[in-house]
């Protein structure tokens, strides 16, 4: 899956922001067709645009470019018009994804906003759900034709289908377009009902052929604005957003439309005359949940169309990461250096699966939920930073009931446990209430769980200046955000390298009456209701904070780091990421604190911070470092390898790490 980057000198795995007519003639022309005179119909490029906004719409889309990639047989080129939360989203998602024979590039809606702002519009769409009417200036000057699609669209067939209907325009048709199904047009839904001026029944936007070459030589701007500018006159506003616009253009102008066949755009609304539309379930082409219920829509078949789009938002996406037959696709540097590092590994090495799941590229969907972050003037912000899978989604509440700052998340799940996120998520009072909560699905891929990568992705999407990197297992103290963001002044932390170290205590009962205050931690430490972390099974993890001396303690103080030290810390945004070999169990946190030390931070323990580990069941992982002589084989030979690292990295100052005993 490449991208066209020709604005920009990243590497080209980077989408382009095209937010006008402006483009690579020479590389649209050859991706729409294979110069070889024998490359079937297969071979040509299907270019495909969506307009995208906000969190919601980037993740309903997924779905929509699942059930495409699922039937295609054609290379794709998809034509995003998004904002900068749906081109983030989608563009990392397109990034790991690495889907051949697929293009991505993104156009900026925001730029585009001043066509359409002047048009007073009712749907729930908001102005966004007008931008279908500039796409002739929007899309590449060289693009001839492209299939225009609603994010609430599922595709029951290969879209190359749709694409040759192209061929059947005749005369001045230019747009081709299913009728509506609904009576709304027909103004006999309610009294005084006074819908925008359509050609009987109306059409439906929610599929659109576009003739964008002969739309450009028709002026189809100043077409849609005239008719546009007239009739708001008299209607004040739309209500279905660009479908008024264009069904007032069509009333004027009838011959611009060929009619689909109703199949291509079954839509599902409430009182459609959909189930017209076919006969049988090979009849069915295209599913239009355009009714603002969605799944919840009245329709005498609606369990089988809901159904069929419970498939593709459940289907594993990785495995739609096959290649084409027939005409070759372009070089794909990236894929080719992945596959180039990947074929270097010994496959007969016993540690073969671990040294290759470094190099795994793990599809991800950041900001998976609505997300809003306000940066405090003041630049002591924290995030807080952990990773779960679906075995630890009953800690979120009490995390953010613990926390009231930023939470950045990373959850390694399957398509079909995201969803079951979701409803979680969406059916819990306390997660709704938060808006500064980002969650980051990385989707299961191989037989490790890749930890370091989880932290990294969760770090990657951190917005603060500082923070504070954790574990799901741990409740931090409650008013912990509120004494980091007081420390960051405290101990100059934005002009000295620090690491701030949170002490963490663990319990083993399920039902803890959490301590509110040093005091009555101590007093639970004493009674034996708490213990320091892992003091029983892993003392050398946690020992250099000096526990002894933290019990007396009412100012900050200075450790050394120690060998597997792996204390919980607040740091800089900006730190070292974590070690991507450690996956599972095992020195996946010391590894990173080694770095810490050998890039000169201070570790400083502060005398008023707590966290407590709740207790849990153990994880696949541990099992199997404990079970298995060649996982812990295979660790300790990753870990001579990131000390022998280290040495070549940081020089004689890492010469202390060579020391340290590899059977710890």
């Amino acid at each position: 899956m490449k991208r066209d980057n020709q604005n920009n000198h990243r590497p080209i795995w980077l989408p382009s922001i095209r937010p006008r007519a402006t483009g690579n003639t020479e590389r649209i022309n050859a991706a729409s067709n294979c110069s070889n005179y024998y490359l079937s119909f297969s071979s040509q490029t299907i270019h495909i645009a969506i307009v995208c906004a906000g969190y919601n719409a980037s993740r309903d889309v997924v779905t929509l470019v699942k059930s495409v990639l699922f039937h295609r047989r054609n290379p794709l080129h998809f034509h995003f018009i998004t904002d900068s939360i749906a081109r983030k989203i989608l563009a990392d998602l397109f990034h790991t994804w690495m889907v051949p024979a697929v293009h991505v590039n993104f156009y900026d809606a925001d730029e585009l906003k001043v066509c359409v702002s002047w048009i007073p519009n009712k749907h729930y769409s908001g102005i966004y759900g007008l931008m279908k009417l500039v796409l002739t200036k929007t899309l590449p000057t060289n693009l001839q034709k492209v299939i225009v699609l609603d994010t609430d669209i599922t595709f029951a067939t290969d879209i190359a289908e749709l694409w040759v209907v192209f061929h059947k325009f005749k005369g001045q048709q230019v747009l081709g377009l299913v009728e509506n199904q609904s009576d709304w047009y027909l103004g006999n839904l309610w009294k005084n009902h006074r819908p925008w001026p359509a050609l009987g029944r109306g059409f439906n936007t929610g599929v659109i052929l576009l003739l964008l070459d002969r739309l450009r030589k028709l002026k189809w701007e100043q077409m849609w604005r005239l008719t546009a500018e007239r009739e708001l006159m008299s209607m004040l506003s739309t209500s279905l957003a660009d479908q008024d616009i264009f069904n007032a253009v069509i009333k004027q102008n009838p011959f611009l439309v060929h009619q689909l066949p109703c199949f291509w755009n079954v839509q599902l609304s409430d009182h459609t005359r959909s189930e017209k539309c076919y006969k049988d379930v090979s009849d069915l082409k295209v599913i239009h949940w355009n009714s603002p219920k969605k799944l919840r829509v009245k329709n005498k078949h609606v369990e089988f169309f809901r159904n069929l789009y419970l498939t593709f938002l459940e289907y594993d996406g990785n495995l739609l990461r096959r290649e084409l037959f027939g005409c070759p696709s372009e070089t794909d540097h990236n894929s080719e250096n992945l596959q180039k590092t990947l074929s270097e590994l010994d496959e007969d090495d016993p540690c073969y699966e671990f040294r290759r799941e470094r190099f795994t590229v793990h599809r991800t969907h950041v900001y998976f939920l609505h997300y809003e972050y306000k940066p405090d003037l003041d630049n002591t912000d924290v995030t807080l930073v952990a990773q779960l899978s679906m075995d630890r989604l009953q800690m979120l509440e009490a995390i953010c009931k613990h926390w009231e700052g930023p939470i950045s998340l990373a959850l390694y799940l399957s398509d079909a446990e995201a969803q079951q996120f979701l409803r979680y998520a969406q059916g819990s009072e306390v997660l709704m209430s938060r808006s500064n909560v980002g969650y980051h699905i990385v989707y299961k891929e191989g037989q490790f769980y890749p930890v370091n990568l989880l932290r990294n992705v969760a770090m990657g999407q951190v917005n603060t200046p500082y923070m504070f990197l954790s574990d799901i297992d741990f409740l931090p103290m409650y008013g912990l955000y509120e004494y980091l963001r007081k420390s960051v002044v405290q101990l100059d932390m934005g002009n000295t390298k620090k690491a701030l170290v949170v002490p963490a205590f663990e319990t083993l009962r399920y039902r803890l009456s959490f301590p509110k205050s040093k005091a009555e931690l101590l007093s639970q430490l004493d009674m034996g209701t708490l213990f320091t972390f892992r003091y029983h099974v892993w003392t050398k993890g946690h020992a250099p904070t000096d526990f002894a001396k933290w019990r007396t303690a009412t100012t900050p103080y200075r450790v050394q780091w120690e060998a597997d030290f792996e204390p919980y810390v607040m740091v800089r945004r900006e730190c070292p990421e974590y070690d991507r070999r450690f996956v599972g169990f095992g020195w996946n946190k010391v590894a990173h604190i080694m770095e810490l030390d050998a890039q000169e931070y201070e570790f400083v323990v502060l005398p008023n911070a707590y966290m407590i580990h709740m207790p849990h069941a153990p994880s696949f992982d541990i099992t199997k470092f404990r079970s298995n002589k060649q996982y812990r084989a295979c660790l300790k030979t990753l870990k001579e390898e990131f000390q022998q690292n280290m040495s070549r990295r940081y020089g004689f100052a890492a010469l202390k790490y060579m020391t340290v005993d590899n059977n710890s």
